[in-house]
């Protein structure tokens, strides 16, 4: 009897949810300024029950925000 070994790499999900302390974190800016960004309506969230999330496409959607203000502002 053989047993066939796999070199199987272990399945990764990326989280596509972030709370807005990760999501400050992965934006590089403090929890204050992200909620201050929330509140501005610049960086958009969704609510699951009483948490405020945000998805990483509003994530990329900020940062492309940023880098259209620094180029407009240059």
């Amino acid at each position: 009897m053989t047993t066939a070994v796999t070199d199987a790499a272990p399945i990764t999900v990326a989280r596509r949810l972030h709370c807005v302390e990760a999501a400050a974190e992965l934006i590089g800016v403090g929890r204050s300024t992200a909620y201050e960004e929330i509140r501005l309506g610049r960086l958009r969230t969704v609510r699951v029950g009483r948490r405020r999330l945000i998805p990483t496409e509003y994530i990329e959607e900020y940062i492309d925000l940023l880098k259209a203000e620094a180029t407009n502002a240059a």
